[in-house]
């Protein structure tokens, strides 16, 4: 009995429980979460350009992320800062009808074989499926005792790009949209390696404690850089990741 109560009570060697250790932490205003969920939304310009001119259909796919937070709060304050890891997914698959979208791609047409780059009228398919990790850092408003606010910036590094797709049923003019007409029925283009590594931008959001370790939370992240490097001109407009990722966290 005696060697049970000191195992439970982790008095041994010295070594203080995993109760002691929250305890500790909770002295000095800090707390654990552990996250997991998912990302919907999509990879776009902004606005959306006069060139795309229907979006025919669009599928998010299965974008999961996982995340551990460290929560800092004030003393006699509601405020505090977050500190986090995360680990995602960000993608979809669209197809749309463009005119006059500028593009470089690889035809496979039989007629029209080989590079081709200039404005594009047809149809476009383009399945994004990115994996970054990311590191948030927020502010917390506790708006009561089961609501927190947050907002914040993060950055972004990517550990696997794919941007890639195909257009087809169309036409493209050389250089611009008076240049020389090409038919084409399919091409195919990838621009994988032209995204950025690092990026960066604004996280904004709330969890609810549904019960006393369980959280229901929801965070809208909004790329302020453009997924492609500086120097990037295949395709004549910027894009941008904007994403909201919902999903359940556990308080330590």
């Amino acid at each position: 009995m005696l060697s049970l109560w000191i195992i439970s009570t982790g008095v041994f060697a010295g070594e203080p429980s995993t109760t002691d250790g929250l305890l500790w932490s909770k002295i000095r205003g800090l707390e654990y979460r552990l996250k997991a969920g998912f990302n919907i939304g999509g990879t776009s310009p902004l606005p959306l350009p006069a060139e795309i001119r229907e979006i025919k259909s669009y599928r998010p796919g299965m974008q999961i992320s996982i995340e551990g937070n460290v929560i800092k709060r004030f003393s006699h304050s509601h405020w505090g800062m977050l500190f986090g890891i995360r680990l995602e997914n960000k993608g979809m698959k669209t197809d749309a009808r463009v005119k006059n979208y500028q593009i470089v791609m690889e035809s496979s047409d039989p007629e029209n074989p080989g590079h081709l780059e200039g404005a594009w009228t047809g149809y476009v398919k383009t399945n994004v499926k990115n994996s970054y990790v990311t590191l948030p850092f927020q502010a917390v408003y506790k708006l009561s005792p089961r609501w927190d606010l947050k907002f914040g910036p993060f950055v972004s590094f990517l550990t696997n790009g794919d941007f890639a797709g195909s257009a087809y049923d169309g036409y493209i003019r050389d250089g611009d949209p008076t240049g020389e007409k090409a038919n084409v029925s399919e091409a195919t283009y990838n621009f994988s390696n032209d995204l950025r590594k690092f990026q960066w931008g604004l996280d904004l959001g709330g969890e609810w404690r549904a019960y006393r370790h369980l959280t229901v939370y929801s965070d809208l992240t909004w790329g302020v850089s453009p997924i492609f490097e500086k120097d990037f001109k295949s395709v004549g407009f910027k894009m941008y990741n904007i994403y909201l990722n919902f999903g359940f966290g556990y308080i330590f």
